[in-house]
């Protein structure tokens, strides 16, 4: 009988640690590379509008010169000109998903591993530089137009893969 209790003991702990931590919490999450590029798409389909040539922003996603410079050259090693990050979507598109891979995974860690949180402080970094406003007034609107090109994205995804 105490070989039989012996034999049992790991697996009474596993079933206990399973009652106490759901599976989903013991599987590590993860974004992968379709959450990248859903939310890279979900910036440009959000991306503001101003109606002005002259507004100093570049591409269909909207990105001050300053940006497009230093994310290129450190995700490309070469750096383009908002001219150049223009005209080719195939590279702009290389630059956003290194970058912001780089902050949706952060931020993906910085809110327990909740995608939805992730995506919302992302889009308020995109925003504003600070990931913490995703609920403030002025860009409330911006996060959740996000948030809904984002999911939208997703299932097309999901949908073209079966």
């Amino acid at each position: 009988m105490l070989f039989f209790h012996r034999l049992m003991k790991p697996f009474l702990i596993i079933g206990v640690a399973m009652s106490i931590f759901p599976i989903s919490q013991i599987v590590k999450a993860e974004i992968l590379e379709e959450h990248v590029t859903a939310f890279v798409e979900a910036l440009r389909l959000a991306a503001p509008q101003t109606g002005r040539e002259d507004d100093g922003l570049y591409s269909d996603w909207q990105i001050k010169p300053d940006n497009i410079r230093r994310w290129s050259k450190r995700c490309l090693e070469e750096e383009l000109s908002p001219a150049q990050f223009e005209s080719d979507s195939q590279k702009a598109r290389q630059v956003l998903a290194c970058k912001m891979g780089e902050v949706l995974r952060k931020e993906f860690s910085e809110s327990g591993n909740q995608e939805t949180m992730a995506v919302q402080r992302a889009a308020a970094w995109w925003m504003t530089g600070d990931s913490t406003r995703y609920n403030a007034d002025n860009i409330k609107t911006y996060v959740q137009k996000v948030l809904g090109f984002y999911k939208e994205e997703l299932e097309k995804s999901a949908n073209t893969a079966h």
